[in-house]
């Protein structure tokens, strides 16, 4: 089974995939969806949406898994990520690919073991997770691989 992880963002949309082999998981790919900030909203949404459906479309992954968004500070910032989450809820959807939500603390739990780990745990435990992550892959797309990580252990597929 191949999962693809999406860690959502209007600027950056890391992506992640991981394999199901046998009892183990491999990695496949990973990427990063640089939005070009000079453009309107919509067009950058439309920019994340085309690539993920590429993603989805040369891949072909059966499950695909997301991060719920978490409400910061700013009100607007909140409001824009959102929609930069439900064009990468759409994408696979369209696809009719299954699309599984989990918090920041429920990745963070499944993937590291504490719910209030850091980025540097959480990426150290996708590399050991996955030992063929590469050493230069964006910090999106290791969240990307730890939400993909989360979903494989959640519905008990390793």
């Amino acid at each position: 089974m191949l999962i693809l992880g999406i860690d959502p963002g209007l600027r950056h949309t890391g992506w992640g995939l991981v394999q199901k082999d046998q009892s183990r998981l491999v990695f496949v790919s990973a990427g990063l969806i640089n939005a070009d900030s000079s453009l309107a909203l919509a067009e950058r949404l439309a920019e994340i949406y085309e690539s993920l459906v590429r993603v989805i479309d040369t891949f072909h992954p059966q499950e695909a898994a997301i991060e719920e968004t978490f409400v910061n500070k700013n009100p607007n910032s909140t409001l824009k990520l959102g929609q930069a989450r439900g064009v990468a809820l759409l994408a696979p959807a369209m696809r009719h690919i299954s699309v599984s939500e989990y918090t920041p603390n429920q990745i963070k739990k499944m993937v590291v073991g504490a719910g209030h780990a850091d980025k540097n745990q959480v990426d150290m435990m996708v590399r050991k997770l996955l030992p063929t992550v590469p050493d230069n892959i964006p910090a999106d797309s290791s969240d990307a691989l730890s939400i993909a990580l989360c979903h494989c252990f959640m519905r008990g597929a390793v």
